[in-house]
């Protein structure tokens, strides 16, 4: 499917038909895509799917990984679920299930060639992807290491930043890279704070 398959139907239309995808009726909890878009957000967060908290409470990145998330890119849930500014659209709309020996599974690989297409480019005012995690980065910008893709953020700046998936489990590797918060964080603040905060208001002159 994409944008050709009906070119007529708006961003809220291809919105409502994602929203009640069925084609993986097999998954563990059903189906239930979590997903935000707008015509006018200017960022866009492509993360793994959802976990089985966001699952339960339909709002993506409701979770531990999403604070840590918001924390790297220097903003609140005020401004981070706003979707007049961001936009979120994972890998998977929906929660895949556990691997026999723990973590969550891939998303499923029909989801992204299905809805990724359709839902972004009605998105016009995309300034800046961030492309959370390997699935993300694997799609985007081709096969690699996490740490590979991330290391070279720079060659992908302003409009794309590659980001290790924010959960516990890459602490360490956070702490053993301090490249990471010393080069690559200021640049994501800086960039998301020109894209979405608002501009501070002007001092009147002093009488």
């Amino acid at each position: 499917m994409t944008g050709s398959t009906f070119p007529a139907a708006s961003l809220g239309e291809v919105e409502a038909r994602a929203r009640a995808c069925r084609l993986c009726t097999d998954l563990p909890l059903g189906p239930r895509p979590v997903l935000r878009v707008s015509a006018t957000a200017r960022l866009l967060i492509i993360g793994q799917a959802p976990g089985t908290k966001v699952h339960a409470s339909g709002i993506p990145w409701d979770d531990p990984s999403g604070t840590r998330l918001r924390d790297w890119m220097g903003i609140g849930p005020d401004i981070f679920y706003d979707a007049t500014r961001i936009a979120i659209v994972p890998m998977g709309l929906c929660y895949p299930g556990r691997l026999p020996r723990g973590g969550d599974a891939a998303p499923r690989q029909i989801c992204a060639p299905q809805w990724h297409p359709p839902l972004l480019e009605r998105m016009p005012a995309l300034e800046l992807t961030l492309l959370v995690g390997a699935y993300a980065q694997g799609r985007y910008l081709g096969r690699g290491p996490v740490a590979q893709h991330v290391r070279a953020f720079r060659r992908y700046a302003p409009h794309t930043l590659p980001l290790p998936h924010p959960s516990w489990r890459t602490m360490a590797w956070e702490r053993a890279n301090p490249w990471f918060a010393l080069e690559l964080l200021p640049v994501l603040r800086a960039r998301v704070a020109e894209l979405i905060l608002p501009a501070p208001a002007a001092r009147s002159p002093r009488r």
